[in-house]
């Protein structure tokens, strides 16, 4: 059985069985926070039982690293709908050490693409639109380094609502320990 299948089996029993009942909630987060985090497999329990999040405490937000590359991007996007519109009043971004995207070569990235079927003309094609797959596809020396960027980036954004706390932290895969970096209070 492929993993479709197997999802969907377990979901009509899931269904049938009212499981979801323990998981009502309305969309207003009730912590009134958003949190930007790394999409590591590791974290997905973990992150919320490290600062005590229950379903519908907060909007959580995954990518690569909880990196916002860019002050105009679907993650800022994101933050600023949770803000606006889902009653959040203060963002999070939490980093993880042994991130993958610590490092991250991008010239490897896009010899592995190759590999897998895209083609040279597509690479160049994308490089002639201007598209510089080297700097969209790289990450940061160090996950001190993702978290004050992504925050810097949040914490100047012109259209944040002003006294928004915007805090920075860093949680360990394995213990669930978190350290602040940025306390946004301050």
């Amino acid at each position: 059985m492929n993993h479709l299948d197997t999802i969907m089996e377990h979901n009509r029993s899931f269904v049938e069985e009212k499981k979801y009942e323990e998981f009502l909630t309305t969309k207003f987060p009730d912590k009134k926070m958003v949190v930007l985090t790394c999409m590591d497999t590791r974290l997905i329990d973990l992150l919320p039982r490290a600062m005590n999040l229950r379903n519908g405490d907060a909007k959580i937000i995954r990518n690569a690293g909880a990196i916002v590359t860019q002050p105009f991007g679907n993650i800022m996007r994101s933050i600023l709908v949770a803000l606006y519109e889902l009653n959040a009043q203060e963002v999070f971004v939490v980093g993880h050490h042994e991130c993958g995207m610590t490092g991250l070569n991008a010239s490897k990235i896009i010899e592995k693409a190759k590999h897998q079927g895209v083609s040279d003309n597509t690479i160049e094609t994308l490089m002639h639109a201007g598209i510089d797959l080297e700097r969209w596809l790289t990450g940061f020396d160090n996950v001190t380094q993702g978290v004050m960027k992504s925050v810097q980036i949040i914490r100047n954004h012109p259209l944040l609502p002003a006294g928004t706390p915007v805090h920075g932290l860093i949680i360990h895969p394995e213990t669930g320990k978190l350290d602040v970096l940025v306390n946004g209070y301050e």
